[in-house]
């Protein structure tokens, strides 16, 4: 979908543009928010919380400003913020289940394939989660959500050589801590 002409409906009329603005962002924000944040509910919730605020800053901007946006970047600079403040506020307040209560985990997915893969996604998740999050940040973005290099720059508002670097520095310390496993 061209961005620009998606920017350029939503100027036009918000009621009719945004609908094809979340069809087109939501399944690259929910995967890249599941690898950042590592649970399918704070996911969900950061996909959904980033295009509510996302929805009223646009109503708020006039047409040329929503016009000029670069709404990918700008999307993902919202939910990148918004898996930020989720891990500071899990690193300060850790949920604990309540006594006699179990917390559910996520159903299993079906088939065998389908396990075996989730198993080995789950095995690189857990390497990328030892990144800092400036490089785990461009690699999701890069790598998961396939945004290109100056989009990832805009939504980390960081320049495209350092996002660059940090990609390439975070694949190079994947595949060295993939390595090193026995």
């Amino acid at each position: 979908m061209d961005m620009s002409r998606l920017a350029a409906a939503i100027a036009e009329d918000l009621d009719v543009g945004f609908p094809r603005l979340v069809r087109a962002l939501q399944d690259g924000v929910f995967a890249g928010a599941l690898r950042l944040t590592g649970s399918r509910a704070d996911a969900e919730e950061i996909t959904q919380e980033a295009f509510v605020r996302a929805h009223r800053a646009l109503a708020g901007y006039p047409p040329d400003r929503v016009r000029d946006l670069q709404l990918r970047g700008w999307v993902w600079t919202i939910a990148l913020n918004l898996c930020r403040n989720r891990a500071r506020t899990r690193r300060r307040h850790p949920e604990e289940p309540l006594d006699g209560w179990a917390v559910a985990p996520d159903p299993a997915p079906g088939p065998e394939q389908e396990a075996l893969a989730g198993a080995e996604r789950e095995h690189l998740v857990r390497h990328l989660a030892r990144l800092p999050w400036p490089v785990r940040a461009a690699v999701v973005l890069r790598h998961v959500a396939g945004l290109p290099y100056a989009e990832v720059a805009i939504a980390l508002g960081r320049p495209i050589g350092t996002v660059k670097s940090d990609v390439h520095r975070g694949l190079q310390a994947l595949r060295r801590s993939l390595e090193e496993e026995p």
